[in-house]
């Protein structure tokens, strides 16, 4: 069941954050990681700025979690994974597909260059990378990232984003 996340949830929610994440060690650049992954602040300060968190939910257990943002005239999705042990099973698509319902303005995803799996699974959901200098542009005027992220991310963006005016 995909419910919202509520202030009861945040372990749950940290620990599939940081379960997830751990694909990405070896493979974002090494200045780039951390362990945990996100720190509890870092997670607290997103929600505070308006991430709103949704959770996938197996035998009372968050098993997957990801974010919207409404920022301007689009939806972020934000911070999408899937614990380890439940992966490729659905759920990211069925979150994705739900998510989807609960905004009629475009959507735009940043993730790793590297995460292909991740770029993969957002293709696969009908979304399409956007040009280098549009993903700089992109990055900088939606996201609050360090400088080093925005060159090694892509930016995907759906088909509301690709039929603008």
């Amino acid at each position: 069941m995909i419910r919202r996340c509520h202030e009861t949830d945040f372990r749950m929610l940290w620990g599939v954050i940081n379960d997830s994440a751990q694909a990405y060690q070896g493979i974002i650049p090494e200045d780039c990681w951390r362990d945990p992954y996100m720190a509890e602040d870092e997670l607290r300060n997103e929600i505070r700025h308006g991430v709103q968190f949704w959770g996938y939910q197996q035998d009372d257990q968050l098993v997957g979690v990801m974010g919207i943002q409404d920022i301007q005239n689009v939806t972020l999705i934000r911070h999408a994974y899937v614990c380890t042990s439940r992966r490729n099973c659905g759920i990211g698509g069925e979150m994705l597909s739900f998510l989807r319902t609960q905004t009629t303005q475009p959507l735009l995803v940043g993730t790793w260059a590297d995460a292909v799996w991740a770029i993969r699974f957002y293709e696969d959901q009908g979304f399409e990378q956007v040009s280098e200098q549009e993903k700089d542009r992109l990055l900088r005027k939606y996201w609050s990232i360090p400088d080093r992220q925005i060159e090694t991310s892509v930016v995907l963006a759906d088909e509301k984003w690709r039929g603008r005016s």
